[in-house]
């Protein structure tokens, strides 16, 4: 319950309580088969990407319609992305990163829309998503190269002498890439909404409420750049990591 002071200035708000998963249906204990906010909004989401991939280019029309253009953009993007950080070799693999990317950005982009949930604010899910790519690209590199795969931890260009100390480095930065891949996209979504709900509560203060309008408005411009910028750089580190896997030698 708000206190009196809360009660008088208006400041009583609580910015994390957007990130909380709650059952769609009623109040009662989340369990792994109740339908929450963040499977519904993980279903909104795969609608979404599959509604810009097959139904939006599904005419294949010579001149473009917006959708099919911007289906195509995306495709095109990311192909390029993945060849020229993994060769041709690494194209194979187009359909899971281009998933990766599209279920990203729509996920970010939605979460945007009013009285949304942001999935991809959780470190539930973008741990996953990370320790997907980290099992992934291991187990490719062991199947590819052997185990030639651990010429990936020893840099034959250091003296002789560094080698080993390099190697446990190594070895430290390669299992700690899940964790950074995925509190990266996960803090930068949650800490943009918590500052949205912040300028949101202080616009409810008449004398302030232009300046919060204001901070609103930038922090929401900013955000939709983060989108974008968090999914390419989820993307494309995923691209990096797969082309340690297939070509491990420094």
């Amino acid at each position: 319950m708000a206190t009196e002071t809360e009660a008088e200035t208006g400041l009583a708000f609580h910015p994390m309580d957007q990130f909380m998963v709650k059952p769609i249906f009623g109040d009662g204990p989340v369990h792994w088969y109740t339908p929450t906010n963040a499977t519904m909004w993980f279903a909104i989401t795969l609608l979404a990407v599959i509604a810009l991939l097959v139904f939006g280019t599904r005419g294949r029309a010579v001149i473009p319609s917006r959708v099919q253009s911007i289906a195509e953009m995306t495709y095109g993007m990311v192909y390029k992305m993945l060849e020229d950080i993994c060769g041709k070799e690494g194209v194979k693999y187009f359909p899971y990163v281009m998933t990766l990317f599209c279920f990203i950005v729509f996920a970010n982009y939605l979460a945007l829309i009013p009285m949304s949930f942001s999935t991809t604010s959780h470190i539930a899910v973008t741990a996953v998503l990370a320790m997907f790519v980290f099992i992934g690209v291991t187990v490719l590199g062991f199947v590819k190269n052997g185990m030639h795969f651990l010429e990936l931890f020893w840099v034959k260009s250091a003296p002789l002498a560094l080698r080993p100390v390099l190697a446990v480095i190594e070895v430290i930065s390669y299992c700690v890439r899940p964790v950074s891949h995925s509190i990266r996209l996960a803090g930068n979504v949650m800490a943009g909404h918590a500052v949205i709900k912040v300028f949101a509560a202080f616009a409810a203060v008449l004398w302030i409420a232009p300046l919060a309008i204001l901070g609103i408005i930038g922090v929401y411009a900013l955000e939709m750049m983060v989108c974008i910028i968090q999914a390419y750089v989820f993307t494309i580190l995923t691209c990096v990591y797969l082309k340690d896997a297939l070509h491990p030698a420094h």
